[in-house]
């Protein structure tokens, strides 16, 4: 066993050295130390900096697509710093539907702009640590059903007249309405199908809806639509028309525009629809063939390829 006198001995020796020649040594052991090396133990400088590097306190950040998605929405995966923590993306006040995260991406569904209409809003990411702004998203009427529903949910209730006229004092503004809607998604008048100087001059297949239905019936093929029955709902998109008959005597009454699609817990499609006459926006289909309109029947006209504008040549 050493004497206590040579212990110390070492120990102030190896202290000497340090002091002389081991500034550069202990600053390569603690980079991240801040004023005169030796100010307090290393070891707890060292437990210091662990500490913090584990703490989820570090700020997330996001590269947004430089280009508008449609409003719609849509799947994309999106790119940035930090991500690995990130519990929810919203988008102005929707939430995304998020499939998967890794610390420098996060797979999201980005949901449908307000109301499908065309706007830049905010997106901030939420963590353990806190909500971070992550920059701004910009909505466009990109494709053709987001056309057709930027257009149904602007006049639903203000009518653009000022184009179109109204119908409501010949019998119903609601075939009018679906056909401008689709005008928005793509489709030209021709001359069978058109509204000319602000409902002066028009069609019955334009805004009459047993015309409109048959019309429909006579091209659908041409048109791009197959005729779906109301139990068909899985193959309803948005956009897609829906006739109805409120008495159930063969007597087509009215057209409205799908306008949202939504599965229950149970499985349940729900369906619903924007319409003028009674001007409507989201309005649910069960309520209204059960509750307003006992017994009435509805068929849809659904677009076989929704990509495509459809309609007629003019």
């Amino acid at each position: 066993m050493e004497r206590p006198e040579a212990a110390i001995s070492r120990r102030t020796m190896l202290l000497s050295v340090l002091a002389g020649s081991g500034a550069l040594a202990l600053a390569g052991c603690t980079a991240a130390a801040r004023g005169p090396v030796g100010r307090g133990p290393a070891t707890r400088a060292t437990s210091q900096k662990t500490r913090a590097s584990a703490s989820p306190t570090a700020r997330p950040t996001l590269r947004l697509p430089s280009r508008p998605g449609d409003v719609l929405g849509g799947s994309v995966t999106l790119t940035g710093t930090g991500l690995a923590a990130v519990t929810a993306v919203r988008f102005a006040a929707a939430e995304a539907t998020i499939a998967s995260t890794t610390a420098t991406s996060v797979a999201v569904t980005i949901p449908a702009a307000l109301d499908y209409q065309p706007a830049t809003v905010p997106v901030t990411l939420v963590t353990p640590a806190g909500t971070f702004a992550a920059g701004g998203y910009t909505y466009a009427a990109l494709t053709p059903v987001g056309r057709q529903m930027a257009y149904a949910l602007k006049y639903w209730k203000h009518y653009n007249t000022a184009r179109y006229g109204s119908l409501n004092s010949v019998g119903g503004d609601c075939a009018n309405f679906a056909s401008q809607t689709l005008v928005a998604r793509g489709w030209a008048m021709n001359d069978t199908w058109y509204n000319h100087d602000a409902a002066e001059h028009w069609t019955p297949a334009w805004g009459y809806v047993p015309a409109m239905d048959d019309y429909f019936l006579s091209h659908g093929a041409a048109l791009g639509l197959e005729r779906l029955a109301e139990d068909q709902r899985d193959r309803v998109a948005r956009g897609d028309l829906g006739v109805f008959d409120w008495e159930n005597n063969g007597d087509r009454d009215h057209v409205e525009v799908v306008d949202r699609i939504t599965r229950t817990d149970d499985g349940t499609i729900k369906v619903a629809l924007a319409s003028h006459n009674l001007d409507y926006a989201y309005r649910d289909l069960d309520e209204t063939i059960t509750k307003q309109h006992p017994g009435a029947t509805m068929h849809f006209w659904h677009f076989i390829d929704p990509t495509a504008v459809g309609g007629l040549a003019a």
